[in-house]
């Protein structure tokens, strides 16, 4: 299993490299960042500074959208930043939340992402692609390697995820919801005549190492309000009781409005309706040994890479405990079950 740290670029960005830097001293393979360019500063700015003071991590938007960057630009920030720091990117896309929401706009529909994510992916990778009627390569770029991560809940995302992702990300680490939803974007890829086996399954959600429960909770419990807000699209779209289990839309009857100002922060204020039991069930919190051994089992359930928020105030502290002891254990965990 690797491992991913999930960074909000807020201000000094010389914050969000420090701990880039730590991540990748403590044995952490990715570093990700969240992509609202209102809520935060600048990601792809920050990455480039990132990639340039470190040696080994992957670098890469958890998660952009088709909404507010132009296709071909964020192609070519990929393979400009392959060029300058050799294939060390990666591209995590979904439909769009808050970098679109915030502006009072809506999330692409999913055959938008669908040609999104071919044209990114092909001019990334150095290949001719016909769009919006012309044939377009970017002559400068040879080489260039950039794999695309889709984000994904409800059915029709899952299905495309399966169909043409180079991996599927899942923002939560309920066991029995991301039992189901690998499941099924690896039935879609069978479908679709793929080998589910090359798709890399991401799961994300808030790391925490402490032994105090309840401020653990306090400090993650913006994490069930952002994952609230794409639920509430899928209870609107398939029902409370439709398609997606209710293990995942139950606990948002009490959510009443969203204020994105607010967004993934701990300081959030209007997550009230979000329930304990959910943050831990969403969320890795506690010992380290609860940490390993719930990271074993999303590793039976076929997680490659298990991607830890650090929007709470014991970022450095989780670092090290995971780097010191959380992922060795894994590491030989996994080496004993072969």
């Amino acid at each position: 299993m690797d491992f991913g740290v999930v960074l909000q670029t807020n201000p000094p960005a010389s914050r969000t490299v420090h701990l880039a830097k730590l991540a990748e001293q403590f044995g952490f393979s990715h570093v990700w960042t969240f992509d609202s360019h209102l809520l935060w500063e600048e990601p792809y700015v920050i990455h480039s500074q990132i990639l340039a003071e470190t040696r080994r991590v992957i670098v890469g938007p958890f998660v952009t959208n088709p909404a507010t960057r132009d296709w071909t630009v964020t192609a070519s920030v990929f393979a400009t930043l392959n060029e300058m720091y050799g294939n060390r990117t990666i591209c995590g896309i979904g439909r769009g939340d808050s970098a679109v929401r915030v502006t009072n706009g809506k999330p692409t529909t999913m055959a938008e992402l669908r040609e999104s994510i071919h044209v990114i992916r092909e001019l990334a990778n150095s290949r001719a692609v016909e769009f919006n009627g012309a044939t377009l390569q970017f002559p400068w770029s040879l080489g260039s390697r950039l794999d695309v991560w889709v984000a994904a809940y409800g059915p029709m995302a899952l299905k495309l995820a399966g169909e043409v992702g180079d991996g599927f990300i899942l923002q939560l680490a309920d066991l029995d919801i991301a039992a189901w939803m690998i499941r099924t974007v690896r039935n879609a890829a069978e479908a679709a005549g793929r080998d589910p086996d090359e798709i890399a399954f991401c799961v994300a959600a808030p790391m925490y190492i402490g032994d105090d429960r309840e401020h653990m909770r306090e400090q993650c419990r913006w994490f069930g309000g952002m994952v609230g807000n794409h639920v509430a699209d899928l209870v609107a779209r398939y029902g409370e009781h439709g398609q997606v289990p209710e293990a995942l839309t139950e606990y948002i009857r009490g959510r009443e409005g969203y204020d994105y100002n607010s967004h993934g922060r701990a300081s959030n204020d209007h997550v009230d309706f979000v329930p304990d039991e959910i943050v831990e069930r969403f969320c890795l919190l506690g010992s380290p040994e609860e940490h390993i051994e719930k990271l074993q089992r999303l590793a039976e359930l076929g997680v490659d890479q298990f991607a830890g928020y650090l929007q709470h105030d014991n970022k450095e502290e989780t670092l090290r405990v995971y780097g010191e002891q959380v992922i060795p254990a894994l590491r030989e965990h996994l080496v004993a079950k072969r």
